[in-house]
């Protein structure tokens, strides 16, 4: 008879095992997704950044200073615009895993909101380049009176992290109308919660602008704090309590 000890998972750990085993595969897709997509995105990428230097006066507004500066703008913008392209992948992904979990009522309501989260990301992004940009580009170059040539490196990264950040800030109303919808957050909590969303707001602002003047910072944190309060207000008309 053999007495040596049986090694193995937890009884309580081995449901999760097809279920971690589900998210690696599901991840790795994802993860391919993104490389094909970069790829594609590299082809286009010179006129990407050209349309991103439009507020700043073209391609002849920026300086770069360092050799491969250029090689590594292109492969930044590649990447951001490989993770768009790809979005239909990951958000596939991402309900695919979490559909069996969820009851009947909510499959439904996740696959109505799922087109207004992608038409919210695009609105959000339209917005960041179109209103924000044209206000805050200008007041950073010509702040204190002294010519300004952003280099590409700095100047990319700003636009794209901008209008990234504020396409997914856009999608926080539908977000929450959702959850508030099948019962997780309620219309009270938001509404007491509005000083901890004032201080994750002033963060979130200050980790999207390169800079601390004020002027910047509100432009960010307006919007925000407008999408804060037009969620409460869809979370209190959609709000169904969980049962």
């Amino acid at each position: 008879m053999n007495d040596e000890p049986q090694w193995g998972w937890p009884e309580q750990l081995q449901g999760l095992l097809p279920h971690l085993d589900e998210l690696r595969r599901r991840l790795i897709v994802a993860a391919g997704a993104l490389l094909v997509g970069t790829l594609v995105a590299f082809i286009f990428a010179g006129q990407v950044i050209a349309i991103l230097a439009q507020p700043v006066g073209g391609l002849e507004g920026l300086q770069a200073i360092e050799l491969t500066e250029n090689l590594g703008v292109y492969m930044r913008t590649a990447l951001t615009l490989g993770a768009v392209l790809a979005m239909p992948v990951f958000v596939y992904e991402v309900v695919a895993f979490v559909v069996p979990g969820l009851m009947p009522h909510e499959r439904r309501l996740l696959y109505i909101a799922l087109p207004f989260v992608v038409l919210s990301f695009l609105a959000g992004a339209a917005f960041a380049y179109f209103v924000m940009l044209p206000v805050a580009i200008p007041f950073l170059v010509n702040f204190g009176g002294i010519p300004t040539a952003p280099r590409p490196k700095d100047y990319v990264g700003f636009i794209t992290r901008v209008v990234f950040w504020i396409g997914v800030a856009f999608e926080t109303p539908l977000i929450i109308a959702v959850l508030a919808r099948i019962g997780i957050v309620t219309p009270t909590q938001l509404r007491k919660g509005w000083r901890i969303a004032v201080v994750a707001i002033a963060v979130l602002a200050a980790i999207i602008t390169p800079t601390i003047d004020p002027v910047n910072m509100i432009i960010v944190m307006a919007p925000l704090f407008g999408l804060y309060l037009l969620s409460i207000v869809l979370a209190q008309w959609v709000y169904r309590e969980r049962r």
